[in-house]
């Protein structure tokens, strides 16, 4: 496993320094945990999005984006999962990473200061060029969409 430099820093008052920033949790952990900080109990009801503020921005390396990907815990126990997942912060944005959550449960959802909602991957981009062309190479799928090699 190699390492990335990833600039990161504050956006927020000193006074409003008490979270943790992105961390791994475990040696083998793929992804950082992120804690919300939010300053009250934010209700998420059933069906319900929020944008919830983390108090830091980051300076990607150019050719890496974070992506932004649910905690199975809460999805699986609460149906909170990350709206537009995964998400994507890019390595020219230097703005506040926020995290858009939605409830897919049946309960509403309780966001406390601190709590950790989301985890953050490190990964390289690959960009693409597009060639135009007059049709594509015949394959046996073919135009086989959504389903079409059954369950």
């Amino acid at each position: 496993m190699h390492e990335k430099e990833v600039k990161i820093c504050w956006l927020v008052p000193a006074a409003e320094r008490d979270l943790n920033l992105p961390r791994y949790e475990s040696a083998g952990a793929a992804g950082m945990d992120v804690e919300a900080a939010v300053h009250n109990e934010l209700v998420i009801l059933p069906g319900e999005m929020a944008l919830v503020p983390t108090g830091f921005g980051v300076a990607l390396p150019a050719g890496y984006e974070l992506q932004v990907r649910p905690r199975s815990g809460l999805a699986v126990k609460y149906g909170l999962t990350i709206l537009n997942s995964p998400g994507t912060i890019d390595s020219d944005y230097r703005g506040e990473v926020k995290i858009a959550l939605i409830n897919l449960g049946r309960k509403p959802f309780v966001v406390h200061r601190g709590d950790r909602i989301a985890q953050l991957v490190l990964a390289p981009v690959t960009r693409a060029r597009f060639t135009l062309v007059e049709g594509l190479d015949a394959t046996s799928r073919a135009a086989g969409g959504f389903g079409h090699t059954g369950v």
